[in-house]
């Protein structure tokens, strides 16, 4: 149970850093439609969610780690 709740951790946390990334990179415009903030004629950048986004993702996978390693320990 514990390698699967890791490896769904490592999956949203590289979404959420991939994400963050895009937020990041792309001006508001050119955001997918479905992404929070999107806005069809601004030419801005989201930075508090693009870095909340990989901070969310930094700590997912911090957690994962965690996990796996407690499941190693825990015999």
């Amino acid at each position: 149970m514990s390698r699967l709740l890791m490896v769904v951790l490592v999956v949203i946390g590289i979404v959420a850093v991939v994400v963050g990334i895009i937020y990041l990179v792309e001006p508001v415009h050119s955001l997918p439609s479905f992404f929070p903030g999107y806005a069809a004629h601004k030419n801005i950048h989201h930075h508090n969610r693009g870095y909340a986004a990989i901070g969310v993702g930094v700590i997912l996978l911090i957690v994962a780690a965690l996990v796996g390693r407690s499941r190693r320990h825990a015999y």
